[in-house]
């Protein structure tokens, strides 16, 4: 079933919710949708499509999902230029999941858009993941405790490999120290977590060089998540030489999605009047050739 979806002059197809698994999740507590992560597909119009995919990754402190405007808007963006787009749920701290439930539901989503590669046009090649806030923590996961192909797994989704192609973080929560933003890490981990686990989760101390490229941007005036978790990752990116493109705007507080104002859709907006990271992300991906307008 699909059902066609208009934004401004363009059009793209939001097929229905795909279960990531067929039977329960790993970890799973029971059978409510909560326990169910899904991903929701945002096919681009076919005569824009270009082979390359993004798995969305909503913010919300891994205790809610902004799956609006951190998530069905930024796959809307995508789709309109070419990226087939897939909206995760993933599963939460305030339905009683810890880690390692979320990252493996990410790395599931990557998993099963390549293992469906073929029905949906896309490049196995050219995955790539966007997060914001918590969501972005969730990126910085995957991209720095991936797993490769292994054809000795019987699940024949998992025997692919779930590293992106590149990431892309949004005031990403990425730190576990300092800096960090403690709900967050303290939903993920929970109250008494190890210094082990600590050190795991602070994604700047997990970079190596083959982490996937990265487009990351933030904001100075940004007091939830504090600019250094980005300036962090990209330092460790930059050590690592892992190439990079890092946006720091001055203005603007925690959570400004597209339109670059903290809760506001961008519905009723054209694209020229989003937040300037939209167009500073465009330009990057065209030059990554990830998209080709």
């Amino acid at each position: 079933v699909c059902v066609l979806v208009a934004v401004g002059m363009n059009a793209f197809a939001a097929e229905e919710t795909v279960r990531l698994w067929d039977g329960d999740a790993p970890y799973a507590q029971g059978k409510e949708d909560k326990d169910i992560p899904t991903l929701t597909i945002f096919l681009p119009a076919k005569e824009k499509a270009n082979g390359s995919a993004v798995i969305v990754c909503p913010g919300g402190g891994y205790w809610m999902l902004a799956d609006k405007l951190e998530g069905s808007e930024y796959a809307q963006f995508l789709a309109n230029h070419g990226v087939t787009t897939f909206l995760l749920k993933y599963r939460l701290a305030s339905s009683g999941y810890r880690h390692p439930a979320m990252w493996m539901d990410a790395a599931r989503a990557i998993r099963y858009v390549r293992f469906n590669s073929q029905k949906w046009g896309v490049d196995v090649n050219k995955v790539g993941i966007i997060g914001s806030s918590a969501g972005g923590h969730l990126v910085s996961s995957v991209l720095t405790h991936y797993e490769l192909e292994n054809p000795k797994v019987t699940d024949p989704i998992d025997r692919l490999s779930f590293r992106p192609d590149f990431g892309i973080l949004c005031y990403p929560v990425i730190t576990s120290g300092e800096f960090a933003n403690k709900g967050t890490i303290e939903h993920l981990l929970g109250k008494e977590p190890s210094e082990g686990m600590l050190e795991y989760v602070s994604s700047e101390k997990q970079v190596d060089k083959n982490t996937p490229p990265c487009f990351i941007w933030h904001t100075f005036e940004d007091e939830i998540v504090p600019v250094e978790n980005s300036l962090f990752f990209a330092a460790a990116l930059r050590k690592a030489g892992v190439p990079f493109d890092l946006h720091i705007y001055e203005k603007g507080i925690h959570g400004l999605a597209l339109a670059g104002e903290r809760y506001k859709s961008v519905e009723g907006m054209t694209e020229a009047e989003y937040h300037p990271w939209t167009h500073d992300l465009l330009y990057w991906l065209k030059a990554r050739e990830i998209i080709k307008e």
